[in-house]
């Protein structure tokens, strides 16, 4: 295994779409429920161990082999807002494309073939973490830090926040990424023999809510 894998994987430049994607913070910005570093951190913190504790979890369990099929479905019982559905599966589409590229791989091959519109985001990265000779644990950190990295990478422009105040909080938090990528680990190990509904169902509903609202606006920075 490589370790630095994880580095590219993770890294904001590898060209998996995420820059396109706010994780729902132009939605808050919007409704003013982010206006600074403050409020920034309680988004994130919020989004880290709701959607990005589901997400990791996804990814840890696709990193130990589950079925993708199952892990898909799971994926999409857990995300309400068909917008947030739609965007998951785009991101996951381009992360395919994207790590097919970078570690090719026969499972990603068929994966690809049997989901030809993407399977969920957090799906194929566990599935591109498996491929890159990864781990559960790696997966659920990518997913866990990916979570929060973009909502506060595009606070930075949405409101023109500082960038070492937006570094700021995702450095404040890093303990608590440690804490939601063992409890996703857990769980992902529970899924090997309990099957998918040992998977965490954290819900933000504002999350939700916002997606959809954001969805219908006629002009946006981000796809949502």
């Amino acid at each position: 295994m490589s370790r630095a894998a994880l580095l590219v994987l993770a890294d904001g430049r590898f060209p998996a779409g995420g820059h396109a994607h706010s994780g729902g913070a132009e939605a808050a910005v919007k409704a003013g429920r982010i206006t600074g570093a403050g409020s920034l951190e309680d988004f994130c913190r919020g989004r880290l161990h709701t959607a990005g504790l589901v997400a990791a979890s996804l990814a840890a369990a696709a990193a130990l082999g589950v079925d993708v099929g199952a892990l898909d479905r799971a994926a999409d019982a857990r995300t309400p807002s068909p917008a947030l559905r739609t965007a998951a599966r785009k991101l996951g589409r381009q992360l395919m494309r994207a790590a097919r590229a970078t570690w090719p791989s026969g499972e990603l091959d068929a994966v690809a073939r049997e989901f030809p519109k993407g399977a969920h985001q957090p799906v194929v990265l566990g599935l591109a973490a498996r491929a890159a000779g990864l781990g559960a644990v790696d997966a659920a950190y990518c997913a866990a830090y990916e979570s929060v990295s973009g909502a506060a990478s595009a606070t930075v422009r949405l409101l023109s926040l500082d960038p070492f105040d937006a570094t700021g909080v995702l450095a404040r938090l890093a303990p608590e990424v440690d804490r939601v990528a063992d409890r996703a680990v857990e769980a992902a190990r529970r899924v090997v023999d309990d099957g998918v509904d040992a998977l965490p169902a954290a819900s933000g509903v504002l999350l939700e809510i916002g997606a959809e609202s954001h969805a219908a606006w006629p002009v946006r920075l981000f796809a949502s």
